[in-house]
């Protein structure tokens, strides 16, 4: 490999740790330090793509260190990064850079009732779609959240006998305001990376935020489109 080529690959290289180290610096914003290997350190619980990458972006900051460091004169360097590990980083920056939107790991269709529907209803998709999360609405938009776990529940406190009679059960007569679930709605233009953020921030404050749920403009009284729970953010470590 030519000296040329040898300096385009540092300079690659170079550029995409900026990039990472910039996205960084903006996005682990609770880490006073600017030293890429700190932020790396406090991003670890809170991005499942730094803790995917983890060891690699270690190594990047190693190796970053040793081209500028070790540079003894103009266009030598006695490290070189190799063209696989100059793609790699690229590939990574371009992931940080260009986030895939949440509404591509989310679950969907999302099967949402009004409170008038009936509860026979729900647990035939329940039946049908392995659906565990219901949004439900009424006239103005958003009201509560339904689980299948509530739907258990609603059963064993209603069990007469060995049956339950639910033809006519509509689907209000299962909230509960002492299990209200919280939920947060977002635009479909938010990406993975944000939708990350929203759940950790609620599990600083030890509350578990139940769904995501995705309209058009991120507005209660719009149809969902997406939802995302925590099972959905595992999808991320799967991107690639």
């Amino acid at each position: 490999m030519t000296t040329l080529q040898n300096q385009k690959l540092s300079e690659r290289f170079e550029v995409a740790f900026n990039q990472i180290h910039a996205w960084l610096q903006r996005n682990i914003v609770e880490e006073r330090s600017d030293k890429f290997t700190d932020l790396l350190r406090s991003g670890f619980p809170r991005h499942s793509i730094i803790r995917k990458y983890y060891h690699d972006l270690k190594m990047f900051a190693r190796l970053r260190n040793s081209i500028v460091h070790d540079k003894v004169e103009l266009g030598f360097y006695i490290a070189e990064p190799h063209e696989a590990v100059v793609d790699k980083i690229e590939m990574i920056a371009e992931l940080l850079l260009e986030p895939k939107a949440a509404y591509s790991i989310a679950s969907k269709p999302v099967f949402y009732y009004y409170e008038n529907a009936k509860l026979k209803d729900v647990l035939t998709v329940i039946q049908k779609k392995s659906v565990s999360l219901f949004p439900i609405y009424d006239e103005n938009g958003f009201k509560w959240l339904l689980t299948a776990e509530e739907i258990i529940g609603w059963f064993a406190n209603h069990l007469t006998g060995n049956s339950i009679v639910i033809d006519e059960v509509e689907v209000r007569q299962l909230y509960s305001q002492k299990r209200d679930r919280l939920v947060e709605f977002v635009s479909k233009d938010i990406d993975i990376f944000e939708v990350e953020e929203i759940f950790e921030q609620y599990h600083l404050k030890n509350q578990k935020l139940e769904a995501v749920i995705i309209t058009e403009t991120g507005e209660q009284q719009q149809k969902p489109l997406a939802i995302v729970t925590s099972w959905d953010l595992v999808e991320i470590d799967a991107i690639e």
